[in-house]
């Protein structure tokens, strides 16, 4: 979910309460919450409880909140103090930047672990963060590590997430982490996606999961079609991901604001690309 800011660039709960209604109203089951597409980096920490405390107590639906950064003593206190707020789960993305070691890594998501009995989501996009979480280190901590149960998957290889599906735990899941790739996951194992343009796009991935669970493959593949230039339009090198998506919610009528430096400016023309997009996709559905 994206972090809706106003006019001063400051964190909107009430825009924040009234957007996590309508994703579920939408379709959506579960929310995460001051994740990356929520502008984590830019976030205090107090922004952040602010946003778990106040999402949580307003759906019925779990909040996932993104806890985790590069600093594992921050992370790990944010980590102790979100638990206290109605959350049902931990989002934790790679340590970015600072490219550690695969030790780093599993001792670094070992801490977070440690620091509540809620379920923790391993987050793997190196192409934002500048490393892998290698297979062996994912099956390292699903196996050692009782309260880490999944993984959400943007490293864009099936072959190494059919390994995961594969060699881990029966009751760890995966879920994608790019929506371009969550058909494909869906064909070795992942069971769902935590999503981007599912902010617009909640009732296509419902009817897209249902034709996969029903085994109409033929139908999931059209209906992945039709989203097609949704996918294409949430991120790019002019306005990387969520600048898209805000843009998208504003023309849907959510005051959500413009992203914070260093993600913006916003290219001209964008709201009229994200009217446009929209449209289309609502003429395809038919």
């Amino acid at each position: 979910m994206v972090t809706p800011f106003d006019a001063a660039g400051d964190v909107d709960l009430d825009a924040a309460v009234q957007l996590a209604n309508w994703l579920v109203e939408q379709g959506n089951e579960g929310l995460v919450v001051a994740g990356t597409t929520g502008e984590s980096a830019t976030l205090t920490a107090d922004e952040k409880l602010s946003l778990f405390e106040a999402v949580a107590a307003a759906v019925t639906v779990p909040v996932v909140a993104g806890t985790t950064g590069s600093n594992t003593r921050a992370d790990t206190a944010l980590t102790a103090a979100a638990g206290r707020l109605g959350i049902a789960g931990i989002l934790g993305v790679c340590p970015y930047y600072s490219r550690p070691s695969q030790a780093g890594i599993a001792a670094h998501f070992t801490a977070i672990a440690a620091q509540t009995d809620l379920p923790v989501v391993l987050y793997d996009i190196p192409g934002r963060t500048g490393r892998k979480i290698d297979t062996a280190t994912i099956l390292q901590l699903a196996r050692d590590v009782p309260n880490i149960v999944g993984l959400k998957d943007a490293a864009k290889d099936p072959g190494a997430t059919a390994t995961v599906v594969a060699e881990s735990p029966d009751d760890f899941e995966v879920y994608s982490g790019d929506d371009s790739m969550t058909l494909p996951l869906l064909a070795i194992g992942a069971v769902g996606v935590i999503g981007v343009a599912t902010h617009w796009c909640a009732a296509d991935h419902r009817e897209m999961f249902d034709a996969w669970d029903r085994g109409d493959v033929s139908a999931a593949q059209r209906i992945n079609a039709r989203q097609l230039e949704s996918y294409a339009f949430e991120t790019g090198d002019a306005a990387p991901n969520p600048v898209p998506s805000k843009a998208m919610l504003r023309t849907l009528g959510f005051a959500v604001g413009e992203c914070r430096l260093p993600m913006g400016p916003e290219p001209a023309g964008l709201e009229d690309e994200a009217h446009d997009v929209h449209s289309r996709l609502v003429a395809a559905r038919g």
